[in-house]
């Protein structure tokens, strides 16, 4: 498959490739050009071209072409979701309803976008007035990762779209097919040419695009070390930045909460697409009077959760790769070696259906303390580190004595005392007493090292806008 630019499929022009792998069974299944700085001049300008002529267009027009294709998206479902499935490995049912979730989002920003407004003050002199209106901020690269490709894609691209602005994404190594199908649908549907680019690439293709003087923002969904390394070179011509970086969540279990509501969400959210998304829990700290029985409730639940082998079913699909596996089965050998108990999992799964792919049980490590490395960095697989504390306060200070701020999760039944622990998060989102996906109208992202800005609901299109005053003089007729 090549790349999509300007309304149309395109190779690289150094005619290199790179593949595409199955994670379930490590098998080439597609291949994408390995796409340089000529390619991203070429998507650059093609966007630039059709900024000109999309920033003018009234809103109500992007907002009938923005539905179309969330609809085209419903529509088509089955058929993006059966190629996410096939680079990323995750249960096909799971594939489909994110391209269906995607689709809600763009229908969302498409809302919001029709909510936008100019102000104007009143108390201007006669033939005088001030006006306060806002413009698309312009070309925006969107780099987005493997794990929610098209969800975290939509973040960016439905949020641009709406503002007037034109996107060029560069989608991970591991996950391009799934996205290079969704521009190809989009510009079937009717989007303008030059609007959603999609070109591949590894590093040197992301350096290319961050560095061009004609973007005028970068939204980027990655690890912390990638995002540093954005921000200072989209410094080098003042671009603006929206990152949304990497998350080491907790959860803080108080006495008096509801166990098994808190041992079945927090079981549900913590494993869901095998541990590889930002703001699962990835530790917990738990009051001592119901650590144990805390502990039983989840390892029985964890325990019950299948491993869907190549060409089979299950609950949780392999790693996408031997890197991400990689810092599970490191973070687990720390712990053991520091006296850590493993409670469910722990050891890479093999056997027929398995030895292909970098499959990980659900893992419970019990009795974790603050210098392992489960409980200081992102794990990114399906991994969760426990400890008991003394109190409340001392699991928040815990909590936050971390780099990370993206999420925070509590379990009380006392609701002072739980919002008492929601204000104290140092987090840009916390949930008490369930976990539920993070809502498209209200605004996502983190604190601390977990990034910059947010993206989501109206909040999410404000961010591709520039504010521009305008001073109005005139001769007073009358």
């Amino acid at each position: 498959m090549d790349m999509f630019i300007d309304g149309g499929w395109v190779a690289a022009q150094s005619g290199q490739g790179m593949p595409v792998t199955d994670p379930t069974t490590g098998a080439v299944i597609d291949t994408v050009p390995l796409g340089e700085a000529a390619d991203a001049e070429r998507a650059i300008a093609s966007a630039a071209r059709a900024f000109e002529t999309w920033k003018r267009v009234p809103m109500a027009e992007r907002v009938r072409l923005v539905k179309a294709c969330a609809q085209a998206m419903r529509d088509q479902a089955p058929r993006i979701g059966a190629a996410l499935n096939r680079e990323l490995g995750r249960p096909l049912h799971g594939c489909i309803a994110e391209i269906a979730s995607s689709a809600n989002l763009l229908d969302i920003y498409a809302e919001e976008g029709l909510r936008l407004y100019a102000t104007q003050a009143l108390g201007s002199a006669p033939g005088e007035r001030i006006v306060v209106t806002r413009d698309p901020v312009g070309v925006v690269v969107a780099i987005t990762p493997f794990n929610y490709p098209i969800t975290l894609l939509m973040f960016k691209l439905g949020a641009a779209l709406i503002a007037g602005c034109p996107v060029v994404t560069k989608p991970s190594e591991d996950t391009p097919l799934s996205t290079l199908l969704l521009a190809e649908l989009f510009h079937a549907t009717g989007l303008p040419a030059g609007l959603f680019n999609v070109v591949t690439g590894a590093r040197a293709l992301g350096e290319a695009l961050v560095a061009h003087p004609v973007p005028r923002k970068i939204a980027f969904t990655g690890s912390v070390p990638a995002g540093k390394a954005i921000a200072a070179a989209a410094a080098g011509t003042m671009k603006r930045v929206t990152l949304e970086l990497g998350g080491h969540s907790a959860a803080i279990v108080c006495a008096d909460a509801d166990l098994d509501k808190a041992a079945e969400a927090i079981t549900r959210h913590g494993f869901a697409n095998s541990g590889q998304f930002c703001y699962r829990v990835n530790r917990l700290y738990v009051e001592r009077p119901v650590y144990e029985a805390l502990l039983e409730r989840l390892a029985t639940r964890a325990r019950k959760l299948t491993l869907a082998p190549a060409g089979g079913e299950g609950d949780l699909g392999p790693l996408v790769n031997a890197r991400i596996f990689a810092n599970s089965e490191q973070q687990i050998a720390d712990a053991r070696a520091k006296g850590a108990r493993i409670l469910a999992g722990g050891d890479r799964a093999t056997g027929a259906g398995y030895d292909g792919g970098c499959y990980m049980p659900p893992t419970l490590i019990a009795d974790a303390t603050p210098e392992m490395l489960i409980m200081r960095e992102e794990t990114f697989g399906p991994v969760i580190g426990i400890a008991p504390v003394d109190s409340p306060a001392e699991g928040l200070r815990l909590a936050n004595d971390s780099r990370f701020g993206l999420a925070g999760f509590v379990f009380t039944r006392d609701l002072a005392l739980g919002m008492a622990l929601c204000e104290g998060f140092e987090a840009g989102s916390v949930w008490l007493n369930d976990i539920q996906r993070a809502s498209h109208h209200v605004p996502f992202g983190g604190m601390k090292e977990s990034g910059l800005g947010r993206e989501k609901g109206r909040y999410g299109v404000e961010s591709y806008l520039e504010y521009k005053t305008m001073y109005l003089s005139w001769e007073p007729p009358l």
